[in-house]
Parts: C-alpha cells; sequence; structure tokens
C-alpha cells in the first residue's frame, strides 16, 4: 500500500485486486463450484481432463484478460475476454469480469448487462453478487444495492464476506445510513481486524458522531503501523485536539510534516482548518 495515496483511492484498488482475485480462482475452479460427473451411477468431480476444450479455451483467454486488467490494461483486456467468450458463450467468470471492466469504463449500462448475465448462470455466486451490488450502490440504488450484498453474505461458501461487509457500509455511508453502517463496518473488522480501509472508515464515522475514544481507538491503531497515510494521520489529530491531547496532536503533527508535507493535510494543518 503506498502511503501517499489517500484511503478513497486505495480502496477502490483494493476493491478491483480483491475482485479480480476471485474471478481468476472462480475460472480456474469452473464457474465457481466443480461440476459433478456421473461414473457407475456415482456422482463424481469433475477435474481438468473432463473440461471440454470450449472451457480450456476460454478460461486461458480469461486468465489473460484478469492480467491485462490488473495492468490497466483494459481495452487489451476487454479483446481477449471477447475472445473467451467466444469460446464459450456461457462463462460465468467472463460476464463478471466483462462487468467490472465495463464499470472501470464507467459504461453502468453494459456493466450491469453483464452482472446478471454472470448471475443468470450463477444465481448464488457471492462474489459477482457483491461486484454487482457495487455497481448499484454507484447509481444511488442504495436498497437493490444492499439486497445483493445480502444475498452474497447468506451464501456459506462465499469466501470473501469481509470485503463484502466493508462495500456494504461504505454504501450505507453513501446513503445516509450511518448507524447500519456503523454495525457493518464492525462486522468487516471482526473478520478482517487489520484493514486499515475499515479501521478508517469507522473511525472518522465514529468521530463524526461525537464518539471521540472509541474513533481515536481505530484511527490509532492505524496511525501506529506501517500503513498510516496523511489522511489517517489528519483525522487523528483532529481526534486529539477535541480530547484536549496536545502531545499526541504534536507528534501526529511531526509525522505529517515529516512524510506528507505536500499533502492537502498538511497544508490545512497549517492554517489551523481543523473543522473543515
Amino acid at each position: 500500500m503506498h502511503p501517499g495515496l489517500t484511503y478513497p483511492v486505495v480502496w477502490y484498488r483494493l476493491f478491483w485486486l480483491c475482485s479480480l482475485t476471485m474471478v481468476f480462482m472462480t475460472g480456474l475452479a469452473g464457474c465457481g463450484s466443480a461440476p459433478l460427473k456421473e461414473a457407475d451411477g456415482q456422482a463424481d468431480l469433475m477435474t481438468a481432463s473432463d473440461e471440454p476444450e470450449s472451457r480450456k479455451r476460454a478460461r486461458i483467454r480469461l486468465e489473460l484478460a484478469t492480467s491485462y486488467f490488473e495492468q490497466g490494461q483494459t481495452t487489451v483486456a476487454l479483446d481477449e475476454l471477447k475472445q473467451s467468450l467466444a469460446s464459450d458463450p456461457n462463462f460465468m467468470p467472463a460476464h463478471n469480469l466483462r462487468g467490472l471492466i465495463y464499470l472501470r469504463l464507467n459504461d453502468l449500462k453494459l456493466a450491469e448487462e453483464s452482472f446478471k448475465r454472470a448471475l443468470t448462470l450463477a444465481p448464488r455466486d457471492g462474489n459477482v453478487l457483491h461486484n454487482y451490488g457495487w455497481l448499484l450502490c454507484q447509481q444511488n440504488r442504495y436498497s437493490d444495492s444492499s439486497q445483493a450484498f445480502v444475498q452474497a453474505l447468506a451464501n456459506p461458501t462465499y469466501g470473501a464476506r469481509a470485503k463484502t461487509w466493508l462495500t456494504q457500509g461504505l454504501c450505507q455511508i453513501r446513503a445516509g445510513q450511518k448507524i447500519d453502517a456503523e454495525y457493518s463496518l464492525n462486522r468487516s473488522l471482526e473478520l478482517d481486524a487489520a484493514n486499515p480501509i475499515t479501521g478508517y472508515n469507522l473511525a472518522l464515522l465514529l468521530y463524526q458522531r461525537g464518539e471521540l475514544a472509541r474513533a481515536q481507538f481505530y484511527v490509532r491503531r492505524i496511525n501506529n503501523s506501517e500503513l498510516a497515510n496523511a489522511e489517517t494521520l489528519w483525522l487523528g489529530m483532529k481526534i486529539e485536539r477535541r480530547l484536549n491531547n496536545t502531545l499526541a496532536l504534536e507528534q501526529l503533527a511531526s509525522q505529517l510534516g515529516k512524510r506528507f508535507a505536500q499533502s492537502k493535510e498538511f497544508s490545512a494543518f497549517q492554517q489551523g482548518k481543523f473543522d473543515e
């Protein structure tokens, strides 16, 4: 994590990388779970030797598309993805990645079309539901977004629950549902206690509500680690100032000046703009 990036930017980066990791893993597994084949009347797991040639081609193209997308080569990724879907139009992970690509390109109509197609092929896939929920959040369709997140979390095999609780919490903040957001962020921290994005947003939420001691607890955990950045240090300074902890405020100000002298947060500190 680059210390010069603000947490909203970092969060978007983590969102894409987590989603892509799940796309890649799902692609290798074959639409989220290994299908069964019949052998002498008994069900058996489908292995690589059972995979049709069309699916193998689609999977290889998906892996290439994922790699290009992670590197920011969106157009090349989309071209590889088209070839993946040409090999196997029913390859669910390819439709999921297509949705992520169009979401990055801000073509929300095609992104939604892609996620809906993926959900037609795998209605309970937690990763697709998560991505679709985030798309709906971007459109301020908060009720539908919440429903998608709830469905993702209801899947007992879904492994990225902390990510979804975090995303739901951020969407609830956008919607002004701060009590619900606190619950969601707390649930995310229960599953991933070291996540600085979750900790920062929870601390900010508590600070805005005037719960200074609790906000101080969460932001201090970040600022006492290598994950501190200008935004977390500035929030910590605001909290310590409100709590009249002059020494702690000065220590944080020193860190902010030494590490992030060109940041807008340090500029605000120099101008005494604590309440803006």
